[in-house]
């Protein structure tokens, strides 16, 4: 390597390539598996968000740590693990055609998604009620503002609150360590269930099947 070479030389550039290589496509020829056919009371989702394709490095990515980048660069990001969608596509995915006139959307979001969350659940034809659980992940990430730490699932709903009603009694704080990325505590799913058990329930965008719960997904082996 010249002198030039180790000027110009970053992180990115490095492992740009790779990153191309792990990025993950969509199987399918269209953008959505099929929707399912009936209506649910509660629909439960964890939008595939798309960041821009932004990376997280570590220390191994500067240059005066990893002197001409002799280790490898750890790099992550969520395109590695799922396909991701904008915006503009998730709006597409016909989500009122499986919503009961009462119905209750709980959506997973981020702080740098929280507006696009609100505008989403919108355009599925629902409105914006609150938050409806916070997670401490115990592990923070570096922000442009403050220690990224918790994310959030925010609560939309169509038409009136779906009785019979269970459980009152939820917390909204809960303090779970992060495991896979990703991978979203089963507490929350557990705590709707408790809150809604006799409604018919559905999980967006999941990755396991539960009790009680249809899935959909590009990860579902049954989708």
């Amino acid at each position: 390597m010249n002198f030039a070479d180790k000027t110009t030389i970053s992180g990115y550039s490095k492992y740009n390539p790779e990153a191309k290589r792990r990025k993950k496509i969509n199987p399918l020829d269209e953008i959505f598996p099929a929707l399912p056919d009936g209506k649910y009371d509660i629909i439960y989702a964890d939008p595939p968000w798309d960041y821009g394709g932004k990376m997280q490095y570590d220390k191994s990515s500067i240059k005066s740590i990893n002197v001409g980048f002799e280790r490898n660069v750890f790099i992550s990001a969520a395109i590695f693990k799922y396909p991701t969608l904008k915006l503009e596509e998730l709006k597409e995915l016909n989500v009122q055609s499986i919503a009961a006139d009462d119905c209750i959307l709980f959506m997973w979001t981020t702080g740098p998604q929280f507006a696009n969350s609100i505008e989403l659940g919108k355009a599925w034809g629902f409105e914006y009620k609150t938050v409806a659980f916070v997670w401490d992940k115990q592990v923070h990430n570096p922000g442009h503002y403050t220690l990224s730490q918790t994310e959030f699932v925010i609560a939309f709903r169509k038409g009136r609150f779906p009785s019979p009603r269970g459980a009152r009694n939820i917390r909204q704080l809960l303090s779970v360590h992060r495991g896979e990325h990703s991978e979203k505590p089963e507490q929350v799913i557990d705590s709707i269930t408790k809150m809604f058990p006799q409604q018919r329930k559905i999980e967006l965008f999941a990755r396991k099947n539960y009790v009680g719960w249809d899935s959909w997904g590009l990860e579902i082996s049954n989708s």
